[in-house]
């Protein structure tokens, strides 16, 4: 046994742990959990803990439902929210087969498959989310509009904020955890709120996303209010987007960075914004999942509608801030279309593996999009080369079907699993009546 697991067990006796949860998670991104006694975790670290995949979304047909989950001990926290006396602790678990072989269907080992192919060629990748997501009064009620917690507006400071009390909170919570927070402030929507990750590597990144929302779920749930990182909850208000700023290191060096090339952004770099944008519209079922999701992108503003990119232009899909003189390693580049409410490990997944292919193919990066490209014409647009995402989910399924490359990052299983439940989705919701039709057609129809 390794150093990691022996500390792991000393932990549970120095910090009387009587509950274990090993958490994963399913296809779609939904977090699962199940709770081991300590005495059990030892057989776990060399084992795994049985459980049915067939019951797990997108996991295994039920002639192959026997796996295993293995806890990885470096992500072993003390869970803040559980209170004082008897504690219980957490655990993110690699998904393998009965024969030890890891399961294909994992979104963790996705990742990690997809980090081990650029670490072939000597690279390391760094991701920072600035997630957002609303707060509302009560918990959601069918047929019922959710009320936010404030009127208040994009960095407001209101005294007597309930925003800033929640944040301070689950930001202690946070960072109890070892999850180190940059920067919060309140965002554009009444009740909106923005927290933002600090750089890291993409799969412990991805883990911190999966119990950032955990976190924020439970802060809220104490305080009275309920929170939700959909994607479009109000039609007049923004929607809730995960910026998330990406590059790519060889050992200690920024990739990215060339001192005195344009914007400092090295041809590494160039070929990574230029494989993102090649693969943008293939990767948008994967980093925009949701029937919701695509209500978000429609109207502009903070959230991109086209493939393009741009310098501090935030109407662009992908933006290179800002360089910081004398701070080489700070180049960056922030993919602008994702939203909270993917599954991490898949999104971070496509996004390297789009623009590896971009560097390993020697892609040319296109015009830079100067302009705010919502204030362009169609024909404008157009003369420019600059094409739209997909429009709906169902667009971004016709597209995503005929993908080489997601299918080669997803793997087989997960490809199919995946665009099967979007359609489903997709025919569920085209099938619904909405609130508009009614109030459109009921009055003179």
């Amino acid at each position: 046994m390794g150093k990691q697991e022996d500390f792991v067990l000393r932990a549970l006796e120095e910090r009387d742990v009587r509950f274990v949860r090993l958490w994963f998670t399913d296809v779609l991104g939904f977090l699962k959990s199940v709770a081991v006694a300590p005495a059990e975790l030892e057989g776990a670290f060399a084992e795994g803990i049985g459980f049915d995949g067939s019951a797990i979304e997108g996991f295994a047909r039920v002639y192959e439902a026997d796996m295993l989950a293995k806890p990885d001990p470096a992500t072993f926290q003390i869970l803040p929210w559980r209170g004082e006396g008897p504690s219980t602790a957490r655990m993110f678990c690699d998904i393998v087969m009965p024969d030890g072989s890891p399961s294909y269907a994992d979104p963790r080992h996705v990742l990690k498959r997809t980090l081990s192919k650029a670490a072939e060629r000597g690279f390391t990748f760094y991701t920072h989310p600035e997630i957002e997501f609303y707060l509302f009064q009560d918990t959601p009620k069918a047929g019922v509009d959710p009320v936010p917690v404030d009127r208040s507006g994009y960095f407001d400071h209101t005294a007597q904020s309930m925003g800033a009390d929640f944040r301070r909170e689950a930001i202690t919570m946070l960072e109890s955890m070892g999850i180190s927070v940059e920067f919060s402030h309140h965002e554009g929507g009444p009740g909106q709120q923005e927290i933002d990750l600090r750089y890291a590597d993409a799969l412990s990144t991805a883990d911190n996303i999966m119990t950032f929302r955990t976190v924020i779920r439970e802060v809220a749930l104490g305080q009275g209010v309920w929170a939700s990182f959909m994607p479009k909850p109000f039609t007049t208000h923004p929607g809730s987007g995960m910026h998330t700023h990406v590059s790519l290191f060889e050992g200690d060096q920024n990739a990215f960075y060339e001192a005195g090339a344009e914007y400092q952004l090295s041809k590494t770099g160039r070929q990574f914004i230029a494989g993102v944008l090649t693969h943008a519209q293939e990767i948008s079922v994967v980093t925009n999942q949701w029937v919701n999701s695509y209500k978000r992108m429609m109207w502009g503003g903070e959230a991109p509608s086209y493939v393009c990119w741009g310098h501090n232009n935030r109407s662009a899909m992908v933006r290179v801030p800002m360089y910081k003189p004398l701070k080489g390693q700070s180049t960056r580049v922030e993919v602008r279309t994702l939203d909270a409410a993917c599954n991490p490990y898949l999104a971070f997944a496509v996004i390297l593996a789009a623009g590896m292919k971009g560097i390993e193919e020697g892609y040319e990066l296109p015009r830079e999009a100067e302009d705010d490209v919502w204030s362009l014409s169609e024909r404008e647009r157009t003369s420019l080369g600059i094409e739209p995402l997909p429009k709906s989910l169902h667009d971004a399924i016709k597209i995503a079907e005929s993908s080489e490359l997601l299918a080669d990052t997803l793997g087989e299983h997960v490809f199919d699993y995946f665009l099967r439940n979007k359609r489903a989705e997709w025919d569920e919701y085209r099938g619904q009546v909405s609130a508009f039709e009614r109030d459109r057609m009921l009055p003179v129809i």
